[in-house]
């Protein structure tokens, strides 16, 4: 028993050690309002602008840190803030959809920030038709 209870409590310390590092890291949460969470591309056809724009708002009291933006499908995230955005100030993000893939368009990006709920997904959903 006690060969087995040692491993667990050193590595139970390990990870609550490297846990509160993390968190010790992290910077003053602060809030975030998108315009619209969901861009609608509508009915578009094959090889139209596939780029839009996600505009939003620091509405906290602190600097919005943008961590990082994921996108699990076929779009490109062109450009998101690097530096800090100030309360009150605008911020965007802009991807781009392969819009020379036919069929529906429903994809999830994730945006990882400086918010207790620590994500926002933003979503694209449309169809792009095929070329006549």
């Amino acid at each position: 028993m006690k060969n087995l209870l040692l491993p667990f409590l050193l590595t139970a310390f390990l990870f609550s050690g490297l846990n509160a590092q993390n968190n010790s890291s992290l910077d003053p949460l602060t809030t975030i309002e998108f315009e619209t969470t969901t861009i609608d591309y509508g009915e578009i056809a094959k090889g139209s602008d596939g780029v839009r724009t996600f505009t939003f708002k620091n509405t906290g009291n602190n600097p919005l840190k943008i961590y990082k933006v994921y996108s699990s499908c076929s779009c490109d995230i062109l450009s998101k803030p690097e530096d800090p955005i100030n309360p009150g100030e605008n911020g965007e993000i802009k991807v781009k959809y392969d819009t020379n893939k036919v069929g529906p368009i429903v994809k999830t990006i994730t945006v990882y920030v400086n918010i207790e709920k620590k994500l926002v997904p933003l979503r694209l959903k449309g169809i792009v038709l095929k070329s006549s």
